[in-house]
Formats: structure tokens, sequence, C-alpha cells
């Protein structure tokens, strides 16, 4: 353990972000510096304060099952290449879980039941972004060939994660990404300032000097590289697609010009920050934006307007406003929904609970102008209007950030044949093998949306079950079966 007296000695601390003045005028991560090199002076202190509980639930709160006592215990000492190898020995990826994740294993810390948490999460991004710097972070390039060849279907991180095992266990493995670049979400759909894609980007040169190839523009399922020819072309196949389809809102004025989807409007904004030219693009200068939906993906777009320079953001929510403190129906160790507060809402916007939008309304020429919403509750399980309170607030460009359905079923997934469960999902067996031969399948697309440290031990998981699929036996860690649902989430 580290520190025995620590947590006595020392509360939680957290790395300060940058003035909200200075950051919203540029699209860098919120922290000076980034987050790793912000958290660095006060860490090992944050560290020392990891307890010798006996039993660590924050294993269980973490579905990497991450040891997290013992890099903890590594950083209090400041073995930091130590550290950076027991976290790596279960998360290929924690600069992107470091920064991505709720961090699950810090409420289910046991000095939480009583104290503030461990800063599990702070220490885990400061791990990697250290181990960076300091050339720990090396190629591990197989020492033979298998002869077996694999394709990774979607380049997020399920498939990223499913790639570097299976390469690493010597398979030679090829990741098609329908993007003009590898990364999925993570590269398109999480902003600058939450993620520099510097992140991404050396990975990924890292899996490429490992040996995974990588071919991107690539719609598989479209024109030649159909099911069945990417079938005869390779010993297995892992489907990674993601959960892509988008749900909406289908009420009265629906058609108005400026109602978007979110994952229409963060990607071009993304690649705008990027440096790159997006014709026709989506911008919220100046405009009252509406953002419907309160989880991640709608802060996402709350701070990218605030940096386009919206004239306003409100974000609606359905459910009603959560509590500053852990409910009694959610004790220690589960989640807790709670009020949370991310670096977007620091910034600007307000958040309007308890509230369903009954219709859009648009002006002369086909363009929205305003929303009409209702204050709602909910009554035996069913959502219930509260009579007299229906209002209008302005609306110039509204956004949809209510999730997704799960994976496009046309194309690939249909010209492979495999089946679904009745959620819309690609059904799979224990070793996340589908009802075709061969096809597996990890992340969002077999599990429905999830968090990222979920897509990430699918992906380790799944290519255990390719490995022995191929091997007739594999050495590769399989964290998770496919139907383990959250226990703290």
């Amino acid at each position: 353990m580290a520190d025995p007296k620590g947590f006595l000695k020392k509360t939680r601390e957290v790395a300060g972000r940058r003035p909200v003045e200075e950051r919203v005028n540029d699209w860098k991560e919120v922290y000076p510096g980034g987050m790793g090199r912000a958290l660095l002076p006060i860490i090992t202190e944050q560290a020392g304060r990891c307890m010798d509980c006996g039993i660590p639930f924050c294993h269980q709160g973490c579905p990497l099952g991450n040891i997290i006592p013992e890099w903890n215990d590594l950083v209090w000492r400041d073995d930091w290449e130590g550290a950076i190898e027991r976290l790596h020995a279960t998360n290929n990826f924690p600069e992107f879980t470091g920064r991505l994740c709720p961090a699950p294993c810090e409420t289910a810390c046991v000095l939480g039941i009583n104290q503030p948490a461990v800063t599990i999460k702070n220490v885990e991004v400061s791990i990697i972004d250290k181990a960076w710097e300091s050339g720990y972070v090396r190629p591990q390039p197989p020492e033979w060939l298998s002869g077996k060849t694999v394709a990774v279907v979607g380049s997020g991180p399920a498939g990223l994660a499913a790639a570097q095992q299976l390469t690493r266990a010597g398979h030679t493995v090829a990741v098609y990404e329908r993007a003009d670049r590898p990364g999925g979400l993570l590269r398109y759909g999480i902003p600058e300032f939450k993620m520099e894609k510097i992140q991404l980007d050396r990975r990924i040169e890292q899996m490429k000097r490992e040996g995974t190839v990588f071919r991107s523009g690539v719609e598989v399922g479209s024109g030649a590289l159909t099911g069945d020819a990417l079938r005869d072309r390779y010993d297995a196949v892992v489907i990674a697609i993601g959960s892509t389809v988008p749900r909406d809102l289908p009420v009265p004025g629906r058609e108005l010009k400026g109602i978007h989807q979110a994952m229409e409007f963060l990607p071009q904004a993304n690649r705008v920050a990027l440096g790159e030219t997006v014709d026709g693009q989506i911008r919220a200068d100046g405009k009252h934006v509406v953002i419907i939906g309160g989880g991640d993906t709608g802060a996402d777009c709350l701070g990218t307007s605030v940096r386009q320079g919206a004239a306003s953001i409100t974000q609606l929510e359905i459910m009603p406003e959560p509590p500053s403190d852990r409910p009694e129906g959610q004790p220690w160790p589960t989640y807790p929904m709670i009020f949370r507060v991310s670096s977007a809402h620091e910034e600007a916007g307000d958040r309007v609970y308890s509230v369903s939008t009954k219709e859009f309304l648009g002006d002369d020429e086909g363009n929205v102008r305003a929303l009409r919403i209702v204050e709602v509750r909910f009554e035996g399980g069913k959502l219930v209007e509260l009579e007299g309170t229906e209002r209008e607030i302005p609306a110039d460009l509204v956004l949809f950030a209510m999730g997704f359905v799960g994976p496009e079923q046309g194309g690939l997934v249909e010209q492979l044949g495999v089946e679904l469960d009745e959620r819309g999902n690609i059904k799979r067996a224990n070793s996340y093998v589908t009802n075709v031969d061969g096809v597996f399948v990890a992340g969002d697309a077999g599990r429905g949306q999830s968090l990222i440290v979920w897509a990430i031990a699918e992906g380790r998981a799944a290519a255990a079950g390719v490995d022995e699929y191929l091997s007739g036996t594999t050495q590769l860690p399989a964290p998770i079966p496919p139907t383990a649902r959250p226990l703290v989430v």
C-alpha cells in the first residue's frame, strides 16, 4: 500500500482548470499544459491517500479491472515506470479513460464511504502522461507471427483495443475506418478541449509500429468490400462499429431548418478546430442554441457552442434535477445519479430540468425560431405534463444529444447475416462470437451505448475470444463476459 496514514493527513485535491475567460477563446484542453502535467505537483500525495482497505472495491467499480492500489503505491514511491507497467496490464489506453471516463472506480472507493474518495482518475492520467514524456511507452511488436489474419471494422476504443491485443498476440491485423482518419468518435466526436488529438495520434503511431495496419476512408459493406469479401479475405472479423443511430425527436416542426443531431454538429466543429475547412458548417455564432439532452454529448455541444460565440445556450433535460448528495436508494459503492458540473457547464448556459419539447416553431422561411416546452414529472412510472406550464424559448439552432439506439443495421451487418437482440444490438456468445462463424463483435455495437471503459474492456475480451478461435488457446486476458452489466453504473 501507499502511505499508511495518507488518508488521515491529506484531503482530496484535484487540478485547477484554466480560467474560463481564457479557455473559451481556444480549443486546447481546459487544464494548463494538459491534464496530467497540471496534476503532477500534487498527485504523489493524492496517490498516498489510497488505503489498505482489504477488499479494493475500486476493482469492482472498474470494468477493466484496473489494479488501482498497486499503481497508487508505485506512484507514491516515485516509481513511474513500474506504475505504467501495472496500468497497461489492464488498460491499453489510459490517456483516453483518464480524460473521458466518469470514474465509477472513485464512487466505489472504500475511503469514499465517509471521506472524499481517492483521486483515482487523476492519478491514472498523470501516470500515462508522464510515461509518454519519459519514453516509457514503447511499441511492443510480437516475437513471431501466427500466419492468421484479422479484420477489425471500426477504430473507436473497442476496435483499437481488440486490434492492439491481437497484433501483440502475433496475428496480422487490419483496422478499417470509414472516416478519413482512424479514431472513430475519439477523433471527431470528442472536442479538443476534452482531449487533444495528440493523445490519439501517438497511440495510433505506436500501434502502426507494432504492426497494425490502418485502412481509413473505407466503408466496409459498401462497394467492392462486402461482408462476404471480408470473410473470404480474413480468418476472423471483429465488428466494432459502435452504436451510431441517434435517437430522434419526432414532434411537430421537426422538418424545420436549424435542427440537427449532435453528431452532425460536433464532427464539423472538431475538423475546423484541427485546421480543416468544412463547407456549409453548422455553427452557433450569434445564435440562441438549445441542446436537448443533459449528458456528456450535450455538454460537448455546450462547450463547442460557447467557443463558436453563441448568443445564448439552454440545455434541456426531461428528467428532474438530481440531488447534490448521494441518494439513499443509491448507497456506496453504486454509481450515484447526482448533480455534476463539467468544465463546459462552468463556462456558460442554463440547465433546465423536468421539461419536454412539444413543438418546434418556425419563421416564414422555414427556419426554427423557438421551442414550445412543458414541465413534466413522473407519476406511477408515467410522464405527466403539468397543466399551465407551457412556454416558448427562443432557438435558432437546436441540437439533439439524446443518445443512440443501436448500430446501423444495413450494409455490413445485413450482409454478414449476424443476429440482433431485442434491443437491436448484435447478439454474441460468451466468447464474443456472433452466430456467424469467425465473426465477433465488441463494444457498443453489441452492448449498446455505454462507457469508454466498457468499450476497451470488451475489445480486450473479444481479442481473447478471437485468439482462442484462431490458435486453439489464448494467453490474452478476458476481463468480462459479454453479458456482464455494470455493477456500479
